[in-house]
């Protein structure tokens, strides 16, 4: 029969001095859980007369202090367990810029400096200081969005999956919307664009086929039901071959005609200027960057369908804008006031971190400094040669210790986040291995880190794509495998 009076008692083992220092760190309540448990676990390998699985060659306590060292040895990985949060930072070696799963853009210092002030305290957002009482959150990011963009007025929702289910309710609920076939796509986590505007009670019009669409097969779609002609950026597939699909330009003509409000859903939301400052169009293939002559002449701005005379434009703050998760409806005031006025927008509206970190990013943008100061820009404006040369510098470190062998060998990045389909960027990789650990064995080890890094594996080796690491990491990069080997 196990002698349980061996065990300590909870206030006991509070009042050692390791376990006292923990509780300043976690607290009364936490402690005293992660106690119990830890005395629990101890009553249950005492009665099993033997060490629990994982516990080999761990002897059994013979006397109180033994039990009580046995306890506190495992207190603190208990604790650091039961407050570890499963939304983490991690260190971003994919060399995809734009990444879903790891939260879509970095935000950049001025929207983070803007986050921290207006969080810290209270604010304006939704009050008047001239007229001493309430005012609306719209008109925080409106001014500098308008600026920007050359559209008449905006508004601001929470991702731009509901900029677009908010705009097609408040202008074609109970009417027909007009659709290419070919841009009837579904976007991430399995939604589908006629899923979201069916939800908007809006009535599915298509036109056209998948490859191609004209402007003809619109126009003859045009009743006394229809209330929107909407095109839909595809921006994470291509059709190639023999295609066609009308311009904007068109699109507007037929809808001033007909009497038919256009909207588009661009999504990506690239603004224009962002990555031109200091290098023009034609002179980027020159300066040793060519992806970003393709990106700037291929992919569309926000700027360009506002000019061409879009009704209403929605895209995204987190994909190639560089900002906060939020959905950005852009256009002419009129619509734009009945969309502000639909019962939705209250549901969809963006909170106060929103938008002072958009209006950070804004910031930056305005001031001419975007392309130096937002990452997703900074990392797409990246050169091969200057990748390669933070990859030496960290396959120096790692060869020094005689953990890894490395070698620098060409690849290529990606935007990702659902944009510029087809458009890669030159990088060059460092692909290491390590005597005895397969690379699917290392890249699970990187991501159990306290800091996890997340790699990409191509032809059984592990590869570090340095595009994606902010320059502050390159030595917990270091760090973290050297830790695992």
């Amino acid at each position: 029969m196990p002698d349980f009076r061996i065990v300590p008692s909870i206030e006991v083992l509070r009042q050692r001095p390791r376990v006292s220092a923990l509780q300043e760190r976690y607290g009364h309540a936490a402690l005293v859980q992660a106690l119990r448990e830890g005395t629990a676990a101890l009553r249950s390998r005492l009665s099993a007369g033997a060490p629990a699985d994982g516990d080999a060659g761990l002897e059994l306590p013979a006397t109180p202090e033994e039990a009580a060292a046995i306890i506190e040895s495992g207190l603190e990985a208990r604790l650091r367990a039961m407050f570890e949060t499963s939304l983490r930072p991690v260190i971003n070696a994919t060399g995809v810029i734009v990444h879903t799963n790891l939260g879509r853009a970095p935000l950049c210092p001025a929207a983070l400096e803007q986050v921290v002030t207006v969080g810290r305290r209270y604010s304006t957002l939704e009050y008047d200081l001239a007229e001493g009482g309430r005012g609306h959150r719209d008109g925080h990011a409106a001014q500098l969005l308008c600026r920007l963009t050359g559209a008449e007025s905006a508004a601001v929702v929470n991702n731009n999956a509901a900029a677009t289910m908010l705009t097609l309710a408040a202008l074609a609920a109970h009417r027909e919307v007009i659709v290419s076939r070919g841009e009837l796509v579904e976007i991430g986590g399995g939604f589908r664009v006629p899923e979201v505007m069916e939800q908007s009670r809006a009535t599915l019009r298509e036109v056209g086929t998948t490859n191609r669409t004209r402007a003809s097969d619109y126009e003859s779609a045009v009743t006394a039901q229809t209330a929107l002609i909407l095109r839909v950026h595809r921006s994470n597939f291509t059709i190639e071959g023999f295609t066609e699909q009308p311009s904007l330009a068109e699109l507007v003509d037929i809808g001033r005609r007909r009497g038919v409000l256009v909207a588009e859903d661009l999504g990506s939301g690239n603004l224009a200027g962002g990555l031109a400052e200091s290098a023009d169009i034609a002179g980027l293939r020159a300066a040793g960057l060519p992806w970003l002559e393709a990106f700037l002449r291929d992919e569309p701005t926000v700027q360009a369908s506002v000019a061409a005379g879009v009704d209403v434009v929605c895209v995204s703050g987190d994909k190639l804008l560089g900002g906060p998760q939020a959905g950005l409806i852009l256009g002419r005031k009129e619509p734009l006031a009945r969309i502000r006025r639909h019962p939705l927008m209250r549901a969809f509206r963006a909170g106060k971190m929103t938008y002072a970190a958009l209006t950070g990013t804004l910031t930056e943008y305005a001031a001419g400094r975007a392309r130096d100061t937002v990452p997703v820009l900074r990392m797409l404006a990246r050169t091969p040669e200057s990748v390669e040369a933070r990859a030496r510098s960290v396959a120096a470190a790692l060869e020094s210790s005689g953990l890894y062998d490395c070698e620098i060998v060409d690849g290529q990045s990606t935007i990702g986040g659902g944009t510029t389909p087809g458009l890669t960027l030159p990088t060059r990789l460092l692909a290491v291995s390590r005597l005895g650990c397969s690379a699917s064995a290392l890249e699970a080890s990187l991501r159990r880190l306290d800091t996890p890094i997340i790699a990409r594996i191509e032809r059984d080796r592990l590869m570090l794509d340095l595009r994606t690491v902010f320059e502050d990491e390159d030595a917990a990069l270091v760090h973290g495998l050297r830790t695992v080997a």
